[in-house]
C-alpha cells in the first residue's frame, strides 16, 4: 500500500507538470484504436451504414455486438495494465513504482484538459473565429462551424466543466481506490462512450451499453465531483459564488439527458453566473437541450480560463480529501 501511495502521488504531480505528451504514445489513444477496429470489425465501414446501399439494420443483434465490444475492450485494458505492474514490481519495486506513476499520469488529464481548452482562449483573443471554431471543434462532439464567439466560449466551458468529473476527477477516484487497473477500466469506460455511446444511425444500438455503462460508473463520482466543485467555489475567488454555485446544482443539476454531465456543468454555471446548455447542432440536427444556469451575463472568453481555475480548485481539494485518507489508511496499517 505504501509504494502504491507513493506512485498516486507522483503520477499526480506528473500530471500537473506535464501532462499528456504529443510524441509518445498513449494508452488512451491505443484504447481508442482498439475501440475503432472493433467498430469496424463488428458493424462494418461506415459507409455501410447508408440505407441506399442495402445495409439491414438488425437492432438486437447491434445491442450484442455493442456488449461484445463493451466486454472485449474492457478486458483487453485490465489484463494488460494488470501484467504491467505486476511484472515491473517483479523485477523491482523501484520500477514498479515508476511504471505505475507514469500510468497513473495518463490517466488523469487536467493538464491536457486546460491546454486544450485554453487553445480556445487564445483563438478568440488572438486568432479568427474560424480558428476559434476549429479549436473548439477538437474538443467538443457538437458542430461547431455555426457558433459565434459567444457560442464558441460556451462550449470549451461546458467541455471544461463536464470533464472536471470524467477527465479529472473520476480517474482520480478510480485510481485512488484500485491503482492503475481500475483507473484504465474507468478510462476505457468513457473512451468507449466517447466513440460510439450517440444517438444517431449508427450508434443508437450498438453504442448503447457503452452509454449506459459509463452512465453507471459515472453516477457516484459526478456528485462527488459537484460537490468539491462546490467547496472550490467557495475558495477560488470573487470570480466564484459558492452560493450560487449551490443554487444552481439543486435546482438544474438534472437539465442534461445524462444523469451526470450537468451535476459539474450546473454547479460552474453558477459558480460564474452565466447560462449553459441549450440547443446544440449534433450531426447536422439539431438537439434541443434545457438551459443551465441563468444568463446574468453573457458568456464571453475569460470564463474559459476562470473554468479552468474552478476545475483546478475542485481537483486540489479532492486530492487533499485523498490524501488524508492515504495518510490515515497507512498510518492504520503500520
Amino acid at each position: 500500500m505504501f509504494f502504491h501511495s507513493i506512485a498516486f502521488f507522483l503520477g499526480f504531480v506528473l500530471d500537473q507538470i506535464i501532462g499528456d505528451p504529443y510524441n509518445i504514445p498513449h494508452p488512451i489513444r491505443l484504447i481508442g484504436n482498439l475501440i475503432s477496429f472493433l467498430d469496424k470489425r463488428l458493424m462494418g465501414p461506415k459507409e455501410a451504414d447508408d440505407k441506399d446501399k442495402g445495409y439491414d439494420r438488425n437492432p438486437s443483434k447491434e445491442l450484442w455486438k455493442g456488449i461484445i465490444l463493451w466486454i472485449t475492450v474492457v478486458l483487453t485494458t485490465v489484463i494488460v495494465t494488470f501484467f504491467l505492474l505486476f511484472f515491473s514490481y517483479k523485477v523491482h519495486a523501484v520500477l514498479g513504482i515508476m511504471v505505475e506513476a507514469v500510468m497513473t499520469c495518463y490517466i488523469l488529464a487536467a493538464k491536457s484538459l486546460r491546454v486544450e481548452s485554453m487553445k480556445v482562449y487564445k483563438a478568440l483573443k488572438e486568432g479568427t473565429l474560424q480558428d476559434a471554431r476549429y479549436a473548439v471543434s477538437m474538443i467538443v462532439g457538437r458542430d461547431t462551424k455555426v457558433l459565434d464567439e459567444a457560442g464558441v466560449a460556451k462550449a470549451a466551458v461546458e467541455t471544461v466543466a463536464e470533464n472536471t468529473s470524467d477527465g479529472v476527477i473520476a480517474p482520480l477516484i478510480y485510481t485512488f481506490i484500485g491503482g492503475p487497473v481500475l483507473g484504465f477500466f474507468y478510462k476505457a469506460v468513457n473512451t468507449m462512450d466517447s466513440m460510439v455511446g450517440y444517438h444517431n444511425d449508427r450508434y443508437e444500438y450498438f453504442g448503447r451499453a457503452a452509454a449506459k455503462m459509463d452512465d453507471f460508473f459515472n453516477y457516484i463520482p459526478a456528485r462527488l465531483s459537484a460537490l468539491f466543485m462546490i467547496g472550490a467555489a467557495f475558495l477560488c475567488g470573487r470570480d466564484f459564488s459558492g452560493k450560487r454555485a449551490f443554487a444552481i446544482f439543486k435546482r438544474d443539476r438534472y437539465n442534461h439527458k445524462s444523469p451526470n454531465s450537468a451535476q459539474t456543468e450546473s454547479v460552474c454555471a453558477g459558480a460564474l453566473g452565466v447560462r449553459l446548455a441549450g440547443d446544440a447542432s449534433y450531426f447536422g440536427k439539431i438537439v434541443h437541450k434545457p438551459f443551465i444556469g441563468d444568463d446574468f451575463r453573457p458568456v464571453e472568453a475569460e470564463d474559459i480560463k476562470r473554468a479552468n481555475r474552478l476545475m483546478y480548485g475542485t481537483t486540489y481539494l479532492c486530492m487533499a480529501v485523498l490524501l488524508i485518507i492515504m495518510i490515515l489508511v497507512n498510518t492504520m496499517q503500520v
